[in-house]
């Protein structure tokens, strides 16, 4: 049965998720469905590790924080925006060393940074453990040093170190 359904739960979610996005039918169900079961195939057979979390109740924590930035960033970049580029500082890269090492941690950090309106993760050097960043409206360095590493490494660290 762990072969057929390798990841149970996210065969649920893929199928809740296609069928908000494409509307509910029992068509769309079975096509959900397969495409679910095989999506999920494909990740077994990359043999993903498993992620060992150390501390479960820090897991809140870090998703509000990271929605109240998402939420507040949105708002800033369309102000940006709306304001026809006026407020506007300057666009630039940024190095920011790491102390976080684990893959999963380093995942989700890209996922965040890249997730909020206004960062991409550009590169991280895993040899030198420095992360390239780029912001869109790069006013103060320090303060978005001390975010990646105040705000989000050390609650990665603490989760997954």
């Amino acid at each position: 049965m762990n072969r057929l359904f390798p990841y149970p739960l996210l065969i649920i979610l893929l199928i809740i998720t296609w069928l908000m996005l494409a509307g509910f039918s029992v068509g769309q169900f079975l096509l959900g469905t397969l495409t679910a079961i095989i999506a999920t195939w494909g990740l077994a057979a990359l043999h993903p590790a498993k992620p060992r979390l150390r501390r479960w109740d820090l897991l809140p924590r870090l998703f509000a924080i990271v929605f109240y930035d998402i939420v507040r960033s949105n708002i800033a970049v369309a102000g940006i925006i709306l304001h026809g580029g006026r407020k506007v500082g300057k666009s630039g890269f940024m190095t920011i060393p790491l102390d976080l090492r684990d893959p999963m941690g380093l995942a989700i950090l890209a996922i965040i940074i890249t997730g909020t309106p206004g960062t991409a993760w550009i590169d991280y050097n895993s040899a030198r453990n420095i992360l390239i960043l780029h912001v869109f409206d790069l006013v103060d360095e320090t303060a978005w040093l001390n975010l990646i590493k105040n705000r989000y490494e050390y609650l990665l660290q603490e989760i997954f170190e």
